[in-house]
């Protein structure tokens, strides 16, 4: 088992510590941080970045060909980590002997510790784990920005240990929502400021999802929300990305259900647990978002894409468009040449 110790909150240093110890080619520009690895010991890279308003953030996509523990400990102050394994598992603990806590596929956690304990993860070998860590620092620290003094001291206030206690930790339901955003990560190819903007926004976007993903366990701890079982939540994100593959098709709770073989109880509970939505409710948004790429990158008619994403009424189609996108089809349309243009 091989041990990568980390003895600092800056970014940097965290990567220079890990280009050490893990060997790869280490590109850095505008506090992003890219360590790509090819050798007998790891493959795959460690992206990184941090921001003005002392949030962090990692991502790990690796296969360690041994069982690897990093261990993160800082002398003055450790931060708030909000966790989120998109493939793979990964276990924590406060201190290589501490209780292990599981992440598995889809599962966010929060963990927090005075500096007297060390956040220890454990990576299995020869698994392709994808893993992201937003670090939260517990310095009182003020930026001169102050939704993002109100949003630290949020943060301090919820998920610091209380009572004299020296650990806080939280290992929460599976949510598909931020492993999209994840995706969305690795799609950005802008490059400069636009891509650290975009990254910024998408990174804050899955904080906001773990803290609501905490509330949401908290308040239905007692109604067994978020029963099903890891191989359901399997078999509802595959429908799911059945229904974004084929929008066209004409679907029923008992088709759904004779697909996945669940029940339609389980299929509005997995949905409204990883979607936060209702299965039609789903299957339209989706339709929409279809709808509307075809709309930017097609010569289709409004009617044409109508038909194309299973709908049959072109002025109920209208109605729902310009609900979530503030605009009709048509007006959304006659503005595409004109922006294309001017880009």
């Amino acid at each position: 088992m091989k041990i990568v110790y980390l003895k600092s909150n800056n970014i940097e240093n965290i990567f220079s510590q890990l280009k050490q110890d893990l060997g790869g080619s280490l590109v850095t520009s505008a506090q992003e941080y890219n360590l790509q690895l090819d050798n007998n010991y790891v493959r795959g890279e460690i992206r990184g970045i941090s921001f003005k308003n002392n949030i962090a953030f990692m991502e790990f996509d690796v296969i360690f060909s041994e069982d690897t523990l990093i261990i993160n400990n800082m002398p003055v102050s450790n931060p708030i980590h909000f966790m989120y394994c998109a493939q793979g598992k990964v276990s924590h603990s406060f201190g290589i002997k501490g209780e292990k806590r599981l992440l598995n596929q889809f599962q966010t956690g929060i963990f927090s510790c005075d500096p007297s304990k060390d956040t220890t993860l454990f990576f299995e070998g020869n698994v392709n784990i994808k893993f992201s860590n937003i670090m939260v620092d517990t310095h009182k620290v003020t930026s001169g920005d102050e939704g993002s003094d109100l949003l630290q001291k949020q943060l301090l206030k919820t998920f610091m240990p209380k009572n004299n206690n020296e650990t806080f930790a939280y290992t929460g339901s599976y949510n598909l929502q931020i492993a999209d955003k994840m995706q969305q990560l690795e799609a950005i190819t802008q490059k400069g400021l636009v891509r650290n903007l975009l990254t910024k926004g998408i990174v804050h976007l899955i904080l906001a999802m773990e803290i609501q993903q905490h509330k949401e366990d908290k308040k239905n701890a007692k109604n067994n929300f978020g029963s099903l079982s890891r191989e359901e939540i399997e078999d509802i994100k595959e429908m799911a990305n059945f229904i974004k593959n084929y929008p066209e098709i004409q679907y029923s709770l008992k088709y759904l259900s004779k697909k996945t073989g669940l029940s339609p109880a389980k299929l509005q509970e997995g949905f409204k647990l990883l979607f936060d939505r209702t299965v039609t409710d789903y299957i339209r948004n989706i339709r929409v978002e279809t709808a509307e790429h075809l709309i930017k990158t097609t010569d289709l008619n409004i009617s044409e894409i109508v038909y194309s994403v299973g709908l049959t009424s072109r002025s109920y189609f209208s109605k729902i468009f310009k609900e979530k996108y503030n605009c009709s089809p048509k007006y959304y349309q006659d503005h595409q040449n004109p922006i294309a243009a001017t880009a």
